[in-house]
């Protein structure tokens, strides 16, 4: 995790900035699946003893049908996420207009919960209680467990559907350039996106960059295997 600054300023700055919303989810997800299930057809297809063109055929329509299936499930997910944000602020603006005391109540005790006593909290809660929208941020997070970002539908549908189409295209790439022993390369190349994807997304996680990608190779080889076995019981 990268430093920041801790000075007055720089706090102020960072507290005060537009917060960068991640799309590290998206990314991993998109980009494990669309090398898993790629691969999956080149194994399967390769295991079956099928010519090279059945796989660049079923592999391109892989990326595109499954990689534009992923983005809209996410997208409807993500959105389904973002409604139930919309509804729970309007039950809140709806509660606090007609039942303030008790909202106030709620307030007081979150506060409470969070280590004020006293006077302070009794100042505390009246003094976030005249910025409806502060009051609203801190009932999204601590009673809904919501966190204080929106979710961006298009957004994450986007990146699944991008990190899809980059790690999926790498297993077929060897295929297209009509390379000598493209199986042998695009197992490799593949195992080495996984390995990829994992020490990447060490950076954010306390795992070491290379138990998080040899754990990521773990599971996409697994899948690549068991669509290499089953493809094996066709072959002529």
């Amino acid at each position: 995790m990268e430093d920041h600054s801790h000075t007055p300023a720089g706090i102020r700055a960072r507290l005060n900035g537009t917060s960068r919303f991640s799309y590290l989810r998206d990314y991993v997800y998109g980009g494990i699946d669309g090398a898993v299930t790629t691969f999956a057809i080149v194994a399967g297809v390769q295991g079956a003893g099928l010519p090279a063109s059945i796989i660049l055929i079923l592999g391109a329509a892989n990326i595109v049908a499954d990689g534009f299936s992923m983005a809209a499930g996410n997208y409807s997910a993500t959105k389904a996420d973002l409604d139930d944000r919309k509804r729970i602020i309007k039950v809140e603006e709806r509660h606090i207009r007609d039942h303030r005391r008790g909202e106030l109540e709620e307030l007081r005790q979150i506060l409470e919960m969070r280590g004020l006593t006293g006077d302070t909290l009794q100042a505390a809660t009246e003094l976030i209680a005249r910025d409806k929208e502060k009051w609203i941020g801190i009932m999204l997070t601590d009673e809904y467990g919501l966190t204080q970002e929106e979710p961006r539908p298009i957004r994450s549908a986007l990146a699944t559907f991008a990190a899809f189409l980059a790690a999926g295209s790498i297993p077929l790439l060897p295929f297209v350039l009509n390379l000598q022993q493209a199986f042998g390369i695009s197992i490799a190349a593949t195992g080495a996106t996984f390995f990829l994807i994992g020490t990447a997304k060490s950076r954010w996680s306390l795992a070491k960059w290379w138990y998080s990608g040899a754990e990521t190779l773990l599971i996409g080889s697994t899948a690549a295997s068991v669509a290499y076995l089953i493809g094996t019981l066709f072959h002529p």
